[in-house]
């Protein structure tokens, strides 16, 4: 039975379908872990939507998140300060839940503070992303920031799933990141907000935090065992409730780097060449524990559905919980 100091922590904030998001997340993850909590830090609105529709019951927690927190950094550089559960699943709100998240629970357990991700970044992670990176390459300007901050190396960080145990680790990574952060001048990472972007990433300081306290990432990409696989149309066999997931897995990291092509057909015709080539189209089919819809162009899935468990709420039957606890109450 899993322990009551166990949990997972959701946040959101914004026009109103964010929280259905988080609701039609939970939803998925209680067809497989009914016994963990789950905490939703939110700003004002959605709690108070939330209470209207007769929904606060579906988190064990459900707290105010706090306007200078209500952004992506303002969120994640702060994680100690939502830490509701002595072990914590940080997770973002448009993910489905495809499977017992047991097994992945014991293995989290081995660390105080870690994040989903590769060991070692590409150069488009924190970089430009069109031909600019090529000329990042040729000045070495990633091998200066890594000597500038007495780095050696430089994670990928996917911040979609983050854990916490540790408390005091947790307070040092997130003051770091921030610290990093406010240097990005200093660095060869640009600013999402100079490219017309609403909102700052918050991957590249905490890759580089993790990087400062000798942390490492919980490998991201591990076949079945991945802890979650981005959603891409034409890798993903499901029926319309995602009860059941299959995903084809590239195991040529090449080839499944792919993924990231926003044009269909482009990407399709890649994936099929691919498959006639000596190694690079072998793959397994493989139902991760959750599917991230990440990817702008491939959110409109997770969308439909999000809409439509929303629709259905009020002919669904209340399913009973526990009552409603502060994360003091949770964390004490």
């Amino acid at each position: 039975m899993a322990s009551s100091t166990e949990g997972y922590v959701l946040h959101s904030y914004g026009p109103e379908r964010y929280v259905q998001h988080a609701v039609a997340s939970v939803r998925t993850l209680r067809r497989h872990d009914a016994e963990r909590p789950v905490a939703l830090f939110c700003s004002e609105a959605h709690r108070a939507l939330l209470r209207r529709q007769g929904l606060a019951g579906e988190f064990e927690v459900l707290d105010l998140l706090p306007p200078e927190h209500q952004s992506i950094v303002g969120f994640k550089h702060h994680l100690d300060e939502f830490k509701a559960f002595d072990r914590s699943l940080f997770v973002d709100a448009d993910i489905i839940w495809c499977r017992d998240p047991d097994p992945l629970w014991q293995q989290l357990s081995a660390f105080s503070f870690t994040a989903t991700g590769l060991q070692n970044a590409d150069h488009f992670f924190g970089g430009p992303k069109g031909l600019g990176v090529l000329v990042d390459m040729l000045l070495g300007r990633r091998r200066r920031t890594l000597r500038q901050f007495g780095l050696t190396a430089l994670p990928r960080v996917q911040a979609g799933m983050i854990y916490a145990q540790d408390e005091a680790c947790t307070r040092e990574v997130c003051a770091r990141a921030a610290h990093f952060l406010r240097r990005v001048d200093e660095t060869h990472f640009r600013s999402r907000l100079n490219e017309g972007r609403s909102e700052e990433t918050c991957e590249w300081s905490l890759a580089m935090a993790m990087s400062d306290c000798g942390l490492h990432v919980f490998p991201w990409l591990q076949g079945k065992n991945s802890p979650q696989l981005d959603y891409i149309d034409g890798l993903v066999d499901h029926d319309p409730e995602f009860r059941d997931v299959d995903y084809r897995f590239y195991t040529s990291p090449f080839t499944y780097s792919l993924r990231g092509i926003p044009y269909d057909a482009l990407r399709n015709s890649l994936f099929r060449l691919a498959e006639w080539m000596p190694r690079m189209g072998e793959y397994m089919t493989v139902t991760p524990y959750a599917l991230h819809f990440g990817w702008l162009h491939q959110k409109s899935p997770f969308r439909t559905f999000a809409q439509r468990v929303w629709e259905r709420l009020d002919t669904d039957a209340p399913r009973p919980r526990a009552p409603q606890r502060s994360a003091s109450d949770v964390s004490d």
